[in-house]
């Protein structure tokens, strides 16, 4: 009887999960990221390599390649689509029906997690789609073989997805851990699980892929002696010549390597469980009242019983002036609303070494640092209307792409007062590149958020993809670094600040259409 109940729990929230706007985006990215991880045999990019080598296009190297990448794109954007399992609940009120019920702490828990794992377990099954269909488009071997393809989402990815799924419902149950804290430490301990994974020092095999990458390593010694210097690597890298290919006949799993995926999945749903000795379960008799979001934005008790006939937006005159300035101040005062003195001293003391520092550490160092600190406020950008039920009465708003180009204003201006100490130093130094990349890297930041938060309306999706933005800027990724923050010969060595600032005009041309398209019909 119990687990026919939380397997009906499980469906209805894997259902109401799907149909959300981030599932769909993370979905894309993840489709996106497999493209990119099989890129076209003379392509100077590359995913995964042992070296000056890469794999041969076939199913065990494209399902591995594409495994692997799934695997640290899930364990990342993944947990931000499932972590508010619980909060949903509490919002909509729906918690409090459950702790009206003889349903178990235990079992209530059990369904989040299933409906966490069948959420991310469909993105894995589309992954594997994906790698099938970029092993047929690229040509090199087009016969599909289903247990060499398959193997390395299932030991590999899915164990993963199922760690994530109770990392999300662990942190939804930690009061310190509930809101966007949670996310940043999230980032950076799956980060150091992927690197440990890659040299086999994390606990219980970590990412998984140490198995892999001894098969591939022993396979090419055999074909081409000595590989001395050949590191293996795993992310985006550029080569300056296409990698030589070699043939991989995949790994086979070792009953140790299969025992230690077990465990890891075991010990996930322990963890995933465990909260049942802490959490009140909504019921107001232990304190559950204050419900497991208290972090998260509310929402009104509209929202979670909505009328049944749609209010109608009263006809008010617009009254014709430059209301913009006003607008924008009071976008201003919204976006940093809640703000504390620590986070506004915080960035005073950066910026004082930003002023204090010299040329390369503030491009390489305090930049980043600066432009990584206000991540939970850009990640307002888009989502304050969705997620404190004011969409409807900025709706009756008679310019709705005025209110949001103030909206982003607020944004751009906040970015530029952050990183105002390293313009002051490039202009001072007059590093005129280094400015341009700045400029062009300040209209990307509010232009990004503003446009992921109202594709998405989440705060969340924003903050994931940011973050390894940031990390591979971090990790000297030349391609990704909008900001300017790595220099070749003294001037940025990303992309032109020509090309950044297009993207972010582009970006906001789309964010602009989406508000359009979602503004409610004025009767």
């Amino acid at each position: 009887m119990t687990a026919g109940i939380v397997v009906r729990l499980a469906g209805a929230d894997f259902r109401e999960r799907v149909r959300r706007p981030a599932y769909l985006v993370t979905l894309a990215a993840a489709v996106a990221l497999a493209y990119v991880a099989i890129p076209g045999p003379d392509a100077h990019w590359t995913i995964m390599n042992v070296g000056d080598y890469r794999g041969r296009y076939d199913s065990a190297y494209v399902g591995t390649a594409t495994a692997l990448a799934g695997a640290l794109w899930l364990t990342l954007g993944g947990f931000h689509v499932v972590r508010d399992a619980i909060g949903r609940d509490e919002r909509t009120r729906v918690g409090r029906l459950l702790a009206a019920t003889p349903l178990r702490t235990w079992a209530y828990l059990a369904a989040k997690l299933l409906g966490n794992v069948l959420v991310l377990a469909s993105m894995v099954g589309v992954l594997a789609l994906t790698a099938a269909g970029m092993q047929l488009l690229r040509g090199e071997d087009r016969r599909i073989e289903p247990v060499a393809l398959l193997l390395p989402f299932v030991t590999i990815t899915l164990p993963l997805v199922v760690v994530t799924a109770a990392a999300a419902l662990l942190f939804e149950t930690i009061p310190r851990l509930r809101g966007a804290l949670g996310n940043v430490v999230w980032f950076f301990v799956s980060l150091t699980v992927a690197l440990g994974g890659q040299s086999g020092s994390a606990p219980l095999g970590g990412l998984g892929v140490h198995a892999a990458v001894a098969s591939m390593r022993d396979e090419l010694v055999s074909q081409h002696g000595d590989l001395a210097g050949q590191e293996f690597s795993l992310g985006l890298t550029w080569r300056d010549e296409p990698l030589r290919t070699f043939d991989w006949t995949g790994f086979t799993p070792s009953g140790i390597f299969l025992l230690q995926r077990t465990a890891l999945m075991l010990l996930a749903v322990a963890v995933a469980i465990l909260p049942a000795l802490w959490f009140a379960r909504f019921d107001p008799a232990r304190g559950g009242t204050r419900g497991a979001a208290q972090n998260e934005p509310p929402a009104a008790a509209a929202r979670a019983y909505p009328p049944s006939t749609p209010p109608v937006l009263p006809h008010t005159p617009a009254r014709v002036g430059f209301t913009l300035p006003r607008l924008l101040a009071g976008e201003l005062r919204v976006l940093v609303q809640g703000v504390s003195r620590r986070w506004w001293a915080v960035t005073a003391l950066l910026s004082a070494l930003g002023l204090a520092a010299t040329g390369d550490v503030v491009t390489s160092a305090v930049l980043p640092a600066l432009w990584i600190w206000p991540l939970m406020v850009w990640s307002r950008l888009g989502t304050q209307r969705v997620e404190h039920d004011m969409a409807g009465l900025l709706g009756a708003y008679p310019t709705p792409r005025r209110r949001l180009f103030a909206e982003w204003t607020a944004g751009l201006l906040l970015t530029a007062l952050v990183g105002l100490a390293p313009a002051i130093r490039m202009v001072v130094a007059g590093d005129t590149p280094g400015l341009a990349a700045w400029a062009a890297g300040a209209l990307l930041i509010p232009s990004f958020a503003l446009c992921i938060g109202l594709a998405s309306r989440t705060h969340r999706l924003f903050q994931a993809l940011y973050l390894p933005l940031w990390w591979g800027i971090l990790n000297n990724i030349t391609g990704l670094d909008f900001m300017g923050a790595i220099r070749r010969h003294g001037e940025p060595a990303g992309p032109p600040w020509l090309a950044v600032a297009t993207l972010a005009a582009v970006l906001l041309a789309v964010a602009m259409g989406i508000g359009a398209a979602r503004r409610p019909d004025r009767r």
